[in-house]
């Protein structure tokens, strides 16, 4: 159209943008309005309050499940869950941002899981060791904590379950991370690659793709993605793999994304804190379970999960682990669904405690969202 704006479906594009900034004004004053509420529960809560008394993962869990269920589109849903999970994490923060203790260093994949559970607006501490973690959590320098627990090629992470033995922490929820390889470096193409630098399982699950893009270069194995990534930054012609949260961190370019393999890779990680939960409706019990004869005897385990089959409640996962307090003494970590202190649950654990020499509610949490 001479002298007049292109029509898009029947609308001129000028409308469209004007509808565009009126939408926009009224997204913006609503979510003033959320942080102003969100204000009043500070306020309601004292000059004593902190970071962690407000936030309740329960309560962020329903808000999540009903994002989903409102959402017809047309954008997906994990877009959604994004959006408002960086809303609330924007909106705690003003109080005082909550500090997440998580394995180090950064731009590791266990940092993605943060800001994906948490979003950005929190203080992201990196720890050497999942040790460290559970220490700085129970001392309180952190509020929550972030470690991977299992990993759906490689199996169980049994640092962490060890630590359980003797922690006092409490299991506060889980975060479920697909696993995104990519590549990353300053270089303008990949001719210009001559070494890649990266954690020995990150190049053993991009194997297939280097090998049939790049079967030329020296591929070098670090300690972590991040050191390989360090290096990338720091020395040319070196590349590195890793999530997309290690380029924003050592200023990389992503050269090519998703060179995993595996593309239904995937990473568990758990929530550490030091309370146990309310319901969320829609929730996970982890237990940490022994008899007094676990190192023999037929059926030992079968009687021991016969209050679970009892009551109908279904397990999601088991693993044994030695006790650490006698030779071939064994625990068993069990996850189920349902909440610990919600019946049928509840009345299953309290015929499972009669029968077992240890019992350990590790935690009640919302199951992992999005």
């Amino acid at each position: 159209m001479a002298g007049g704006d292109e029509k898009t479906g029947g609308l001129e594009l000028g409308e469209i943008r004007e509808r565009i900034n009126a939408i926009d004004e009224r997204i913006q004053g609503l979510i003033n309005d959320r942080a102003k509420i969100a204000q009043q529960v500070g306020i309601a809560k004292g000059a004593l309050g902190s970071a962690v008394d407000y936030y309740r993962p329960e309560r962020e869990a329903e808000v999540l499940r009903n994002v989903l269920a409102r959402n017809d589109g047309p954008m997906r849903d994990e877009e959604m869950l994004r959006l408002f999970r960086e809303i609330m994490s924007a909106c705690l923060a003003q109080q005082e941002p909550l500090k997440i203790g998580f394995l180090g260093p950064e731009g590791t994949f266990t940092q993605t899981a943060v800001f994906k559970h948490f979003g950005h607006s929190v203080r992201a501490l990196p720890f050497h060791t999942i040790d460290e973690v559970f220490q700085e959590v129970e001392c309180g320098a952190a509020d929550f904590g972030v470690v991977p627990i299992e990993n759906s090629t490689e199996g169980s992470v049994n640092n962490t379950l060890d630590m359980f033995l003797t922690s006092p922490l409490k299991i506060s929820g889980e975060i479920e991370l697909k696993i995104e390889q990519h590549l990353m470096g300053s270089q303008k193409g990949l001719e210009n690659i001559e070494r890649i630098c990266a954690h020995e399982q990150s190049l053993a699950q991009c194997r297939g793709w280097l090998r049939e893009n790049l079967p030329h270069v020296e591929l070098i194995g670090m300690s972590s993605n991040a050191a390989g990534a360090r290096r990338a930054r720091d020395e040319d012609g070196t590349a590195a793999i890793g999530p997309e949260v290690a380029a924003d961190v050592y200023e990389l370019q992503i050269l090519v994304n998703n060179i995993e393999d595996r593309p239904d890779n995937a990473t568990r990680f758990l929530v550490i804190g030091r309370n146990l939960l309310a319901s969320s409706g829609d929730d996970k019990t982890t237990l940490l379970v022994s008899t007094s004869d676990t190192a023999g005897g037929a059926g030992v385990l079968h009687s021991l999960l016969q209050p679970l089959a009892r009551h109908g409640i279904n397990m999601t996962r088991i693993e044994s682990r030695p006790s650490r307090r006698r030779k071939w003494d064994y625990v068993f970590f069990i996850d189920i669904e349902g909440h610990a202190e919600q019946a049928p649950v509840s009345d299953a654990l309290a015929d499972l405690e009669s029968s077992a020499s240890l019992f350990k509610v590790l935690g009640a949490y919302p199951k992992a969202i999005g």
